[in-house]
């Protein structure tokens, strides 16, 4: 088991929401501010790591020919169990997510990883892959989220108290005080924008790295090009 593989490509390298661009909908529909980003960040990374490792667990019992809709049915079963958690004890935020929260069953980082990588693999790195994978959506979400909130409102963190409890009632940070706001920021498009830019700077990390690791040519080589 390659751990810093795994590691580097849930959170960068192969990351869903910047390279395989699975799950978009849910992520540009919910990223208007920080809180309801985590929410749906926190949820996903618990559907993704729990349904690897089921999957791993089960992979030996369950025959080839119905391994999708087993594989369907342990995810829809952990978004239930998310989706009462959050009916119980989260009322608003269940309320402020509403079909977003179910469509994770359909999230097609999930079902990917389940298929091209969990069913394939013992349980440890299966668990450690949907664990990466899920971490790096969530933090994707969250630096979008933290983004458009800072743009159109000033502030990172307003409604913290949905997610934390009441005691974090009017607890949030203001970034920029006495902003107008950018109302484009907190609109569909700006979410377009927003991924956007984040995948174009991720490219030019890239190119950039590459760069410095490839070896300067020769000086007998320079002089001939000369």
């Amino acid at each position: 088991m390659n751990l810093a593989k795994l590691v580097r490509d849930g959170l960068w390298t192969n990351n869903p929401g910047l390279v395989q661009l699975l799950g978009l909908c849910p992520l540009l529909a919910v990223s208007n501010n920080f809180v309801n980003a985590l929410s749906l960040g926190l949820a996903t990374l618990f559907v993704l790591t729990v349904s690897n490792l089921t999957v791993s667990a089960i992979r030996n019992v369950v025959r080839p020919e119905i391994r999708i809709p087993v594989f369907v049915m342990v995810i829809a079963s952990l978004v239930t169990l998310v989706e009462l958690v959050m009916n119980a004890y989260l009322q608003t935020l269940y309320d402020i997510l509403g079909i977003f929260l179910p469509i994770i069953t359909t999230n097609c980082a999930i079902i990917g990883r389940a298929e091209a990588f969990a069913s394939k693999n013992r349980v440890l790195p299966a668990l450690i892959d949907g664990f990466m994978m899920g971490l790096g959506f969530l933090l994707v979400l969250v630096v979008l989220g933290g983004a458009r909130e800072i743009l159109s409102l000033g502030t990172l963190g307003q409604g913290l108290h949905l997610l934390l409890g009441d005691a974090f009632e009017g607890v949030y940070w203001t970034i920029i005080p006495d902003t107008q706001g950018l109302l484009l920021a907190a609109l569909p498009p700006g979410a377009f924008i927003g991924l956007g830019l984040m995948i174009a700077l991720k490219n030019v990390i890239d190119r950039r790295v590459k760069q410095w690791r490839q070896p300067s040519s020769s000086p007998v080589a320079a002089a001939a090009n000369a």
